[in-house]
């Protein structure tokens, strides 16, 4: 991870509805225990939608961000997309931010 690409993921971090994301998937049972899909695809986009209260774009700008930074990725299924995280990409992240800091 160089330390450009450690920047980008700080800058995703920057936003509290990203982390609230973030934090919502790491427990998608808790959050998402309504969803008809299998949680295993990941929570659909359209329930985060519901869950910020904010318009479908700004959701999508949010998620389009975070999948950039390689935190969550993307399951399309059909017409739906489903989020989940990576952790093995926030292991990673913690781990260099431990070291830089």
């Amino acid at each position: 991870m160089s330390s450009t690409e450690l920047d980008e993921m700080i800058k995703a971090l920057s936003h509290p509805v990203r982390r609230d994301i973030l934090n919502w998937l790491k427990q998608p049972e808790l959050y998402f225990s309504d969803q008809e899909h299998p949680l295993s695809f990941g929570v659909c986009a359209g329930l985060i939608d519901q869950k910020t209260g904010l318009s479908q774009s700004t959701v999508s700008a949010h998620l389009a961000t975070l999948q950039r930074a390689g935190f969550i990725s993307r399951k399309k299924v059909g017409q739906w997309n489903f989020f989940a995280r990576n952790e093995e990409i926030i292991k990673q992240f913690l781990s260099r931010l431990n070291e830089q800091l």
